[in-house]
């Protein structure tokens, strides 16, 4: 998926840059403000980083992630620092779900349980972008930087000392991340227009290990998130 992402994005971006003859620029006016503001759509997919050890639970296996698509919304603020960088902060709120499937064996076939977390983040993103030259009304550019996240969804606090079959896999509330991502700029006459990917991954271990059998073989468990942003900015 990545490398389709990936390839597509390239390619716009090669065919863009070598096929617009010279035309009367788009929001001309648009990089002497200091500050710029919009909104962002978007779809994500939400995975784990996970360090596993097997052997804790008697006939586990294997132990794997299988995410799911989710969807994001947000505030898009940019600070014009320079002709080429800019500070972007982008609140939003991030929907999405991961599935933890283990595999145990048994005596005639294998039995496959799944554990569902759901996640609902409210993220702070602080960003430096990095932009292109503008070429007529495209330009590509490179963002990084880090965000604090806080899962609204989180079951930290719920009691989770019930029969197996009903325990949780519980995760910790706050988290920091890191993330990278590039994106491209079209000026249209009204508003810019930028399709943009990103990847997140967390900084600290987000397991709250109680000892039941879902949390005994994972050694350490990092969100990541791929997403897919359109941002619309005046």
């Amino acid at each position: 998926m990545i490398r389709i992402i990936l390839t597509a994005f390239f390619t716009i971006l090669f065919f863009t840059g070598f096929t617009q003859n010279k035309k009367v620029w788009n929001l001309p006016n648009f990089d002497r403000k200091w500050v710029h503001f919009g909104f962002t759509l978007g779809l994500n997919n939400m995975d784990y980083r996970l360090n596993t050890d097997l052997t804790q639970v008697d006939s586990l296996i294997s132990l794997e992630t299988n995410s799911q698509p989710g969807f994001n919304i947000g505030i898009v603020s940019q600070l014009h620092l320079s002709r080429y960088f800019g500070l972007r902060f982008l609140p939003a709120l991030i929907f999405g779900q991961r599935n933890l499937e283990y595999v145990f064996q048994g005596r005639e076939q294998n039995v496959l349980v799944t554990k569902a977390v759901e996640s609902t983040y409210l993220e702070f993103p602080l960003l430096l972008k990095y932009r292109s030259q503008r070429l007529n009304n495209f330009a590509a550019y490179f963002v990084g930087g880090a965000k604090y996240a806080a899962d609204l969804s989180s079951q930290a606090e719920i009691n989770n000392k019930v029969p197996p079959p009903q325990q949780i896999v519980r995760l910790r509330r706050h988290n920091f991340m890191y993330e990278i991502g590039f994106g491209l700029d079209f000026f249209l006459e009204y508003f810019k227009f930028s399709p943009e990917i990103k990847v997140s991954t967390g900084l600290r271990n987000m397991l709250i290990d109680e000892g039941t059998i879902w949390e005994r073989p994972i050694d350490h468990l990092q969100p990541r998130v791929i997403s897919i942003s359109l941002h619309f900015e005046g």
